[in-house]
Formats: C-alpha cells, sequence, structure tokens
C-alpha cells in the first residue's frame, strides 16, 4: 500500500518503537520510508502520537551504550517533537491492555500501546511487528507493507 494512501483519513497516528529506532538511526532499509512519513505527516499535519514505553525501549541501546546524544536525540524526538504528543498510559490504556493479552496473547507492551493509542483517539498505529496485526480495534499499519 502507498504511504500516502495509508495516511489519507489519519489526523493522528501512534508511533511504535521500531518505526521510531528506524527513522532516528537511519536504517538503510526503513529510514526512506519513515522520512517520506514525516514528510507527509508535516503537509498533512498528522498529529504523531507516543507513550512512556515507547521512549523506554528507545532509550535502553543508547544507555546500555553510553551513548548520550543518541539518547537525547530520542528524549527530544518523543517528548518535544513538533507535532508530536506523549501519552500516558491510564485505567482505560491499562485495561484495553488487559483484555488484548488475555484474549489475543500478544505481549503487555504491546497490548498497552494499542490502549494508548485507543485512549489517545488514533486513527492507525505504526509499527513493524506483524504479531500486532491480530488488532482489530484500531488499523495497524506495518512498515514492510507500505510503499512511498
Amino acid at each position: 500500500m502507498n504511504l500516502r494512501d495509508a495516511l489519507e483519513n489519519v489526523q493522528r497516528l501512534f508511533l511504535d518503537t521500531a518505526p521510531a529506532i528506524y527513522f532516528l538511526e537511519r536504517h538503510p532499509v526503513y529510514f526512506s520510508r519513515m522520512e517520506a512519513l514525516f514528510r507527509i505527516r508535516r503537509e498533512k499535519r498528522i498529529i504523531v502520537v507516543t507513550s512512556p514505553i515507547t521512549l523506554a525501549e528507545c532509550l535502553i541501546h543508547p544507555m546500555k551504550r553510553g551513548m548520550t546524544d543518541l539518547a537525547e536525540s530520542y528524549r527530544r524526538l518523543i517528548q518535544e517533537g513538533a507535532g508530536t504528543e506523549l501519552h500516558d498510559i491510564g485505567a482505560e490504556a491499562a485495561e484495553y491492555g488487559a483484555r488484548a493479552r488475555a484474549l489475543l496473547s500478544i505481549c503487555l507492551t504491546d497490548a498497552l500501546q494499542v490502549g494508548v493509542a485507543i485512549s489517545a483517539e488514533c486513527q492507525a498505529f505504526l509499527t513493524n511487528d506483524r504479531q500486532m496485526s491480530k488488532i482489530e480495534d484500531i488499523p495497524i499499519l506495518l512498515l514492510d507493507d507500505l510503499e512511498e
């Protein structure tokens, strides 16, 4: 599916951890798609939503390796990026996460991510985790399935 078409009716897009990492660490396969996504996001003024889980997962590698500049880049993108909102894991997201974990056998962090996306009223969830395709409550956009 074309990236622009996938974002046609999206005003709020949840950004899962892997796509954020692909962008900031300039992944050789996915960086150009993420760059295109952020260009379309700016043009269409799409709000990118993330959660504390995204922040924590993005910081693990830089902290482990003492890469303070990269860690700071993640903090800025996730906490202060233009058109970006960091949403807490509230009760609604926690209940959704528990239900999704129980019914779909996806890991709790993934289930909570989707719960945050739904409670933040996102119209789509961008990930590259094919396991997330089990979710039916929000459109799941797999980066591997999107073309520039």
